[in-house]
């Protein structure tokens, strides 16, 4: 099968525009990790590039399928010019290498953690893996694999996160959209949640 990461970074960038920069990271035993940054008026936007070379595989299979499966690339959106949200490139790689490091499967729902804030002073350590398809188009690949997705990554206060854990990401998500919550401030409180 085709190098399927021109075909990721073209899609990124007939959605986002051309990024203005880009970080690579790699972790030892993975593929590089690229993260590429889109400014769009106040908006930045971090994508990542190298997740979705190969599929996400069930870490109790036997021997992963080299072509099916499900493939991801992550999408972070933030308000420009609040706070230092270019540091935020190493926990998303991170996050991007997880599923060839740990033999996680990244879908939307999951509560992703980097354990330390996503950039200096951020209110967050993880982050809700959000539905594909509404910044970015799924990119469709030849059979038999599974298209890429592109996932919103949402962030998440502490007590957020730990809310999540007992309610669910839908009732979270709810909570934050009867609250107006404006989940691109990286400065932004938690939600009420009594």
């Amino acid at each position: 099968m085709a190098d399927v990461l021109p075909l990721v970074e073209a899609r990124l960038r007939t959605a986002l525009g051309e990024p203005d920069a880009r970080a690579a990271v790699t972790f030892l035993g993975t593929d590089r990790i690229e993260v590429l940054r889109f400014q769009e008026g106040d908006l930045v936007r971090y994508a990542t590039l190298g997740m979705s070379a190969h599929p996400m595989s069930d870490p109790t299979a036997m021997v992963a399928d080299p072509v099916k499966g499900p493939r991801a690339e992550l999408v972070l959106s933030v308000r420009a010019g609040i706070a230092d949200t270019d540091k935020a490139l190493r926990p998303l790689a991170v996050l991007a290498a997880s599923p060839q490091v740990e033999g996680v499967i990244i879908a939307p729902g999951a509560s992703l953690d980097v354990g330390e804030p996503l950039w200096p002073g951020a209110p967050f350590t993880s982050v809700l893996v959000a539905e594909s398809g509404g910044l970015v188009e799924d990119l469709e690949l030849d059979g038999p694999a599974d298209p890429v997705h592109f996932l919103p990554l949402l962030p998440m206060t502490a007590n957020e996160a730990a809310w999540k854990r007992v309610h669910g990401a839908q009732a979270l998500q709810e909570r934050w959209l009867t609250s107006g919550t404006d989940l691109r401030d990286p400065a932004r409180k938690s939600v009420p949640l009594e």
